[in-house]
């Protein structure tokens, strides 16, 4: 059965977008799928809990018989601990999935304890689901309620189902404006959200009300959480989570700008090791990650495949992690050890299974997930050449494998998805980017970013000197936005979202720009 768009149903989405508004209304006491109720802890000892679920839910890395659920537990998002304000002791958190807005026909339940070793997040795997359908899904702690959150799971391996709504965003700090263009995503409901990255900032700054907590450059583990949960607290981001299921990759800013492996930048910092293991452990603790991406120390694993029926591979990457120092201490430059074949952006097994996940592949689409910008990028005119080393510029033997690796499989329709630069573009892929004739093996899609940037402009100053010095660029848009998809059998559409303003609420979307990639015809067709 196909997953059935949520704008089908009027109810359904008044539910999810006024969902406040329904649970103060008296929403019905949360029962198991067995009918049984499910028991509520009470004690006269212990003191009632205010609303713990200031931080909002979400869902995400479905496959065809699961998906993951998420909340944490926060009286007090922005208490200076790092602890959400929650007393030391453990609390029993119900779950539940329906196949109604309703919240009538559940169909899963369960109980799972939050605890303080990890900030009272809970991390809900819930299996027995059906391929190809459209849930719905609360939690419960003592007496309070969640909102309600619409999640949905692939489609059964082997098959299409219908058309994918897919939407990609990145670079959302808090402190440089309002996120209102996870609003606007909300409201057009995909059934699956891309993070490419950049999903908080690091450091201080910001002018009031929009500025960061704690007001610092955060390092430890309390700072990591509090910054997390503040913008976990944001009402826009919250919708964004609470319409579809989220697939998250992180770039630098969930740790330190710029930063390489184990390698901050500058280098030389100390304490970097342990701030690395703070910034992933909080990172886990506030995404719908599975048990497989648990951080071990400065570890976490966190590339992994998504695979959408037989329509879609989504190959996320993670391109921080095990990458090389960026070379020519990470100065737009021509850099001759940027060509160096020793140097990669993936590390050696990253590599090895992106390109044995891309030739193995039997989806119609294959879409890289990822952080930094995938194409050549010339910022000087004329025969002079410069590149940004912090993308795949400054590790160009890297992206040569990919590419050749992509034309020695056969891989008829990869699409590269990317963040991090704080506009959007759009690219085809070629074999040779100094030869302008050379054959199209793909397509980039890079979105703008979130807020990262402030209002910015409609056409950047550079944009014919960067088009001219590299034909192979079909946009350049320096304004706020997203991406949204559209992905059927034979043929992927893309609209580039854009938003006058985010200095101030509530501005507008509208479509900049869009393309469509025939399937089995590589190339950006402008619509």
């Amino acid at each position: 059965m196909p997953v059935t768009p949520l704008t089908s149903s009027p109810v359904a989405r008044r539910t999810l977008l006024a969902a406040s508004a329904a649970t103060a209304a008296g929403l019905s006491a949360l029962q198991p799928a067995t009918g049984a109720p499910i028991p509520v802890e009470s004690s006269k000892s212990i003191q009632p809990l205010g609303d713990p679920f200031t931080l909002g839910i979400a869902s995400g890395d479905p496959d065809y018989k699961s998906v993951v659920l998420w909340t944490r537990l926060a009286r007090d998002p922005l208490a200076a601990d790092g602890m959400g304000g929650m007393p030391s002791r453990r609390y029993p958190v119900q779950w539940q999935i329906a196949l109604d807005p309703q919240m009538r026909r559940v169909v899963r339940a369960g109980v799972v304890s939050a605890g303080p070793e990890s900030a009272h997040a809970v991390h809900v795997e819930a299996t027995g689901l059906l391929p190809g359908r459209e849930y719905f899904y609360r939690f419960r702690c003592e007496r309070h309620l969640s909102e309600i959150g619409r999640t949905v799971t692939t489609p059964l391996p082997g098959t299409y189902g219908g058309p994918l709504s897919m939407s990609f965003v990145s670079c959302s700090n808090y402190a440089g404006g309002y996120f209102t263009a996870y609003r606007r995503m909300a409201e057009e409901h995909p059934s699956l959200v891309l993070h490419l990255g950049d999903y908080i900032y690091e450091g201080a700054g910001g002018t009031a009300p929009r500025t960061h907590s704690p007001a610092k450059e955060i390092w430890t583990l309390a700072d990591y959480r509090v910054r997390h949960a503040q913008y976990r607290t944001d009402v826009d981001l919250q919708a964004a989570h609470q319409i579809a299921p989220w697939v998250v990759v992180w770039d630098d800013h969930e740790l330190e700008n710029n930063y390489a492996d184990e390698i901050p930048s500058p280098a030389g910092q100390a304490g970097f090791l342990e701030r690395r293991a703070a910034a992933y452990r909080a990172y886990y603790e506030m995404m719908p990650l599975r048990r497989s991406s648990i951080p071990s120390g400065i570890d976490m694993q966190i590339y992994r495949r998504i695979q959408w029926g037989r329509l879609a591979a989504f190959h996320m990457l993670d391109t921080r992690q095990y990458r090389s120092d960026q070379a020519c201490n990470d100065t737009a430059s021509d850099c001759p050890a940027a060509l160096d074949p020793a140097r990669s952006i993936t590390g050696p097994e990253q590599e090895k299974w992106l390109l044995d996940g891309l030739g193995g592949s039997s989806a119609t689409w294959d879409v890289i997930g990822q952080q930094v910008y995938f194409a050549a990028r010339d910022f000087t005119t004329g025969p002079a050449v410069s590149y940004s080393m912090d993308a795949w510029d400054g590790y160009a033997a890297s992206r040569q494998r990919i590419l050749d690796g992509i034309q020695e499989r056969g891989v008829a329709n990869p699409v590269v998805l990317t963040g991090d630069v704080h506009r959007h573009y759009a690219n085809d892929l070629k074999t040779d980017f100094r030869n302008p004739d050379s054959a199209t093996v793909g397509v980039e899609l890079v979105t703008s970013s979130i807020t990262s940037g402030g209002d910015g402009q409609d056409v950047p100053s550079n944009t014919q000197q960067l088009m001219t010095e590299n034909p192979h660029l079909k946009l350049v848009n320096n304004q706020r936005g997203y991406v949204s998809t559209r992905i059927e059998r034979d043929s992927l559409r893309a609209d580039f979202k854009v938003l006058p303003y985010v200095s101030t609420p509530g501005a507008p979307v509208s479509t900049r720009a869009s393309f469509v990639v025939e399937a089995g015809t590589p190339g950006l067709n402008a619509v």
